[in-house]
């Protein structure tokens, strides 16, 4: 799905963001407000992952949508 149509229905995705990423609070999610990097950013903190992982996690997740 294109990035800038999950960017705009953010609060509409951030559930299916807390689905995929349980550990993500509504805190996160309400920072992040739909900007990819940030979300990227918080995946690397909260679970560990490599810069690449985060970006391939995202896109995977995005393009399942």
């Amino acid at each position: 799905m294109n990035w800038d149509r999950i960017e705009g229905n953010w609060k509409q995705f951030s559930g299916k963001v807390k689905e995929k990423w349980g550990e993500l609070t509504d805190d996160e999610l309400t920072k992040i407000n739909g900007n990819r990097e940030q979300l990227e950013g918080v995946l690397q903190q909260r679970y560990g992952y490599a810069k690449d992982k985060a970006k391939d996690e995202v896109d995977r997740w995005s393009n399942g949508l």
